[in-house]
């Protein structure tokens, strides 16, 4: 959702601090490292149960995957290479926090509710796999109700208020499986076609 609505005007907005973190030679690289390392900080603090300063790590480790982009893009063509390392470390960076509440939930008795933590996690590797998928097969699987950026948004909202965090997870599972439904509905429709076209 998020990629068809507000993205063009993210990145119209951040472009220029892209520019400039580029001419005072910080790399994109080195902005999707430190992404990682504060959403590791991230997942020990909400491990622990201190889940108002996972918050903030959260926030504090969105800004330089939201940068990353940007410098790249004002270093010149953007390489495959870079891409992929960002691509991974964003995989890597949501089963660090997802798990680090898996871990809170059981830490806190709450053993079952924590499985809705891992369904999340699941159905948010499903709808990653799905658009890499498509992709390999000159397919597009962009879209959905539940993307990156608002599975991020949401769980910012249950860290910063502990009490809403279970229905935020039950509100992300849901989203996100619709998500997964709807990529599926979009390839498999884009395959049809495809199908008819060759035959």
């Amino acid at each position: 959702m998020f990629d068809g609505h507000w993205r063009g005007r993210v990145e119209r907005a951040v472009d220029p601090v892209g520019i400039a973190l580029h001419r005072m030679g910080i790399t994109a690289n080195v902005l999707t490292v430190a992404g990682a390392v504060l959403a590791g900080a991230a997942a020990v603090a909400i491990g622990s149960g201190r889940l108002r300063l996972g918050f903030v790590l959260v926030v504090a480790a969105a800004v330089p995957d939201l940068l990353d982009g940007a410098v790249a893009k004002a270093a010149g063509p953007t390489s495959r290479r870079g891409a992929f390392f960002d691509s991974t470390t964003d995989r890597f960076t949501d089963t660090l926090i997802l798990s680090s509440i898996v871990w809170f939930l059981i830490d806190d008795g709450r053993g079952l509710i924590a499985m809705v933590a891992v369904a999340v996690l699941g159905a948010s590797w499903l709808i990653s796999y799905q658009r890499a998928k498509a992709e390999s097969l000159s397919f597009d699987a962009k879209g959905g109700i539940m993307e990156r950026a608002e599975r991020i948004v949401l769980l910012c909202v249950g860290l910063a208020i502990p009490s809403l965090l279970v229905p935020v997870l039950w509100v992300m599972l849901a989203f996100t499986v619709v998500t997964a439904v709807q990529r599926f509905a979009k390839v498999w429709k884009q395959a049809t076609e495809a199908l008819q076209v060759d035959t």
